[in-house]
């Protein structure tokens, strides 16, 4: 499979109606980080004034999803689609979503950049590494994948995921300058962080309400997200086939596919288009008939999505 972006392919789309939606609109990105961060502060406020089992999960699940809101929207600004001055897009994305999920933008984008350019192949660092993981090999039984998805809650999976992922996010590679990644900003963040919880005794806090949703509920959102995103019955024979846009319901946008990250296939095809244009981007899209017929897209995640791992086995193109 050679094709990376919607330059390779040959479709038949309105040039004039396609230019708008390349437009950044900064505060729709701001509004979006707002209303994960007052989700997450509103969950613990509530389940410290209504502690019990019940709302203790409840928060989990919500600061989880949110976490992996502030993750998505970190997707956006490592693509450059946050601010036109790009070094006001990183250090202001490091600050409310990279520095507190443990990692930085900078090594992110190296890795993901290399997978939009080769993306399901050899070199595509992502795929690569996730078909080493048998979370990851395909066809599953639904009963199968829904144990793996549960197991998150253990915190076993997602410890695990997290090495993996912090392993992955914090290698200083260099970047095109040649210069070593900066790594004093995100020592200084974590060094505040720390002095706080510990002058403020709230650690217990910390650990109850950001460390055990990092190690469950987030990563649990980002596995599936990953699965949908390129695994299970995909035919890899095309663009088109390589990656799956997911039409998500309402509960599954606010807990699965935050900011749109469903219109995947779009996000390949366009990935200058910032993620509030990408249901317009689709639309549009439609009009095309090659797009029409060919483009992977799937009706929902836990019906859909859930029908679709059970079918064709995972194997490089």
């Amino acid at each position: 499979m050679t094709h990376n972006n919607a330059n390779d392919l040959d479709l038949q789309i309105d040039q004039a109606a396609l230019k708008p939606l390349f437009k950044m609109k900064p505060h729709r990105h701001v509004f979006a980080l707002l209303i994960d961060w007052t989700l997450i502060i509103a969950a613990i406020y509530f389940c410290l004034q209504f502690f019990n089992p019940l709302t203790y999960i409840l928060a989990v699940l919500i600061i989880g999803a949110r976490m992996h809101g502030l993750a998505i929207l970190m997707h956006d600004a490592s693509h450059y689609r946050f601010l036109k001055n790009r070094k006001w897009n990183d250090l202001l994305t490091n600050l409310v979503t990279m520095y507190p999920l443990f990692t930085s933008i900078a090594v992110y984008r190296q890795n993901h950049m290399r997978h939009h350019r080769h993306l399901n192949t050899e070199d595509d660092p992502d795929w690569v590494a996730k078909l080493t993981m048998r979370e990851f090999r395909f066809p599953k039984t639904r009963t199968e994948f829904l144990l793996t998805v549960f197991s998150y809650f253990t915190l076993y999976q997602g410890a695990k995921d997290a090495i993996w992922f912090l392993k992955r996010f914090q290698a200083p590679e260099k970047a095109k300058t040649g210069k070593l990644e900066d790594k004093r900003p995100k020592l200084i963040f974590m060094f505040v962080l720390f002095t706080v919880l510990t002058i403020t005794g709230t650690w217990q806090y910390y650990i109850l309400f950001w460390f055990v949703p990092y190690l469950s509920t987030f990563f649990m959102f980002q596995y599936i997200r990953s699965v949908a995103e390129h695994f299970g019955e995909l035919a890899y024979d095309h663009l088109l086939t390589s990656t799956r846009t997911v039409k998500a319901n309402a509960f599954e946008r606010f807990l699965l596919a935050p900011h749109n990250v469903g219109y995947h296939l779009e996000h390949h095809l366009y990935p200058g288009v910032p993620f509030y244009n990408l249901p317009k981007l689709q639309r549009i899209l439609m009009k095309d008939p090659e797009y029409k017929q060919k483009a992977h897209v799937t009706q929902g995640y836990m019906a859909g999505l859930l029908n679709e791992l059970n079918t064709s086995p995972t194997t490089l193109p």
